[in-house]
């Protein structure tokens, strides 16, 4: 696990863009997992002003992290119409090459399983971006989530629910349920990205990158990915006992490594 502490939001969208241009310019048709919240958004403006500079995504696909369960089709803050506003909208990904679990299906187990098939028949994850949760959760994988889980449906705790209200009119909005890929759909994906900012999330971050490995802060099953790279801003780094460690370590890498 990589550890970078840059300034701030822009820092990060910019070196996390820097790795999917660099990505998509290798393989046209990469798959990149694509997470919501607002981490990933100085990604996604990022990469939307490379595209109107000629960055081309014609040939990219993309899945979507999770969705809630029950919103209609076209919900504004469902995470495909989220997924579709932020980024894919922006630039030239195919519609039908942009890919979200099915949170209005009636038979939720069948669609869980439809959509790993859909990933593993597109070729697997490239890289997926991730945000983490204030209790360590990635995707909608809450504390005790297996690490082998797959796709499938989770009951949303009540601070997870409480943190995301403020997409919605009010907490009574906020559906109880989600479709998330699983901890071991998440560390298929060859290169993983984790982005976090501010000062909320400085404990989280202590307990995935520094804590055990355990289930109930289900971010520090990224210990064990083969490439994994954390990018914090100075408030999420703010907890950290290696802090000055992981910034010799950025600043002295090689630039062949890349990120």
């Amino acid at each position: 696990m990589e550890i970078v502490i840059l300034g701030g939001s822009r820092q990060i969208g910019k070196l996390a863009a820097d790795a999917i241009e660099q990505l998509v310019r290798r393989k046209p048709a990469a798959v990149l997992g694509l997470a919501t919240g607002s981490s990933p958004l100085p990604v996604y403006d990022e990469l939307a002003a490379r595209h109107e500079q000629g960055l081309d995504f014609s040939g990219a696909s993309g899945f979507a992290l999770d969705e809630y369960v029950g919103l209609p089709a076209g919900h504004p803050e469902s995470y495909r119409e989220v997924v579709r506003r932020e980024f894919t909208n922006r630039v030239n990904i195919a519609p039908e090459n942009v890919h979200g679990p099915d949170g209005t299906a009636t038979d939720i187990p069948a669609a869980c399983e439809a959509y790993e098939q859909a990933i593993a028949e597109a070729g697997g994850v490239d890289l997926q971006l991730l945000g983490v949760g204030t209790d360590g959760h990635i995707g909608f994988n809450e504390p005790g989530s297996s690490f082998a889980s797959r796709t499938r449906i989770k009951s949303l705790i009540e601070q997870t629910r409480r943190d995301n209200a403020r997409f919605f009119n009010s907490l009574a909005e906020v559906p109880h349920h989600v479709i998330t890929q699983g901890l071991g759909t998440i560390m298929a994906a060859r290169h993983v990205i984790l982005l976090a900012t501010g000062a909320q999330k400085a404990q989280a971050v202590r307990d995935f990158v520094e804590g055990p490995v355990a289930a109930i802060c289900p971010a520090s099953v990224l210990q064990f990915h083969p490439h994994a790279t954390v990018l914090l801003d100075e408030a999420a780094a703010s907890a950290l006992k290696l802090a000055d460690f992981y910034r010799h370590t950025y600043e002295n890498k090689p630039a062949w490594q890349g990120l």
